[in-house]
């Protein structure tokens, strides 16, 4: 099975090598990643639950779909080939802000994109339980008693603040 090759960043945002993911997840490596914002027409907000396997945040709700962006991939083709193997979007996210995350897992530098579209979605098996179409304040009532990926929130928060959604 091949390796997925991710770009590894100095604390500049600069590409300084490449590395396996797990040598990336291990090291706790900076990296490029993307994270879409998915709404349908009238204005609900996709979440979606990740599976029990997922290297970060396993059995999270998220509220984004995205992910790391491979070795030598621009943002632009990593959010659209994320969109499209996650939820099977065809269309090309729109570009909202760029996005600086840390914690004690991971450390990203990252785009924001949003994209609108209806479904049906087509879930990657791998990285997708099940996901469902929320208004802003149900999320906010599922965040209380849930377990949400804590990038994603922050995403969410950001886009708020700058009055994108």
């Amino acid at each position: 099975m091949k390796q997925e090759m991710v770009d590894v960043l100095n604390l500049e945002g600069e590409v300084v090598g490449i590395a396996t993911r797990q040598e990336m997840r291990r090291g706790r490596l900076p990296h490029r990643c993307v994270y879409i914002l998915v709404f349908n027409k009238s204005g609900e907000i996709f979440i979606h639950l990740r599976t029990a396997t997922k290297d970060v945040f396993s059995s999270y709700w998220d509220v984004c779909a995205g992910g790391v962006v491979a070795a030598g991939e621009d943002f632009e083709t990593g959010a659209k080939r994320e969109g499209f193997e996650e939820l099977g979007i065809l269309t090309q996210p729109h570009f909202l802000f760029p996005f600086r995350y840390e914690d004690d897992q991971t450390t990203v530098f990252a785009r924001v994109y949003r994209c609108i579209d209806d479904g049906p979605f087509v879930l990657q098996k791998e990285e997708v339980v099940r996901g469902e179409f929320v208004s802003l304040a149900e999320l906010g009532e599922r965040i209380a008693i849930e377990k949400f990926c804590p990038d994603g929130l922050k995403v969410l928060q950001e886009a708020k603040n700058f009055g994108l959604i």
